[in-house]
């Protein structure tokens, strides 16, 4: 198990945009994958992009059983996605709170597409597509930003809805 540390905010790599991955038989990339895998359990994440973990390159892992930093939300399968994309179903977006590993301690509200039809690659580059909804769609999209360079905290709704997890009322009504 190797648990690698978290890339935050403020560090130029993070936002930089990543690459294709090219050579699935690279041993690298495997053991890039079990790298993430074992972070995102570790932290307690609902997904972990590879820039978060130092490397540039278009790999996600996502999915949980159940997830301590989001108590409520239901499992979501344990994915890796290589050269991932997705594009929405509807332009039907919900609010909704997110933090990130990358901004530790803090969480803010976002707007996503709520219905979303995602592809990718799986590790023996095996074409992957899932339409997905709900947290699971919020999940993706998030992920995917972090491989064009985006953190959650560009695309605040409002930035009255943004601080520290231990003062917040999640429990809020969201609305526009």
């Amino acid at each position: 198990m190797t648990v690698r540390t978290i890339v935050i905010m403020g560090v130029p790599q993070l936002i930089a945009g990543a690459k294709n991955v090219v050579d699935f038989q690279d041993p690298s990339l495997l053991q890039l994958i079990q790298d993430l895998q074992d972070t995102q359990r570790h932290f307690s994440g609902a997904g972990l992009a590879a820039p978060q973990i130092g490397v540039n390159l278009r790999v996600i892992v996502f999915g949980f059983e159940s997830c301590s930093r989001y108590p409520q939300r239901e499992p979501i399968e344990e994915t890796v996605l290589i050269n991932p994309e997705y594009q929405p179903i509807s332009q039907q977006q919900a609010l909704d709170w997110e933090g990130c590993l990358s901004v530790p301690g803090l969480r803010g509200v976002v707007s996503r597409y709520q219905k979303i039809v995602y592809t990718g690659l799986d590790l023996t580059g095996r074409h992957i597509e899932r339409t997905a909804e709900g947290f699971h769609a919020r999940v993706v999209q998030h992920e995917i930003d972090h491989l064009d360079g985006f953190l959650f905290v560009q695309r605040l709704h409002d930035p009255r809805w943004f601080g520290f997890e231990d003062v917040l009322d999640f429990d809020q009504t969201l609305s526009d």
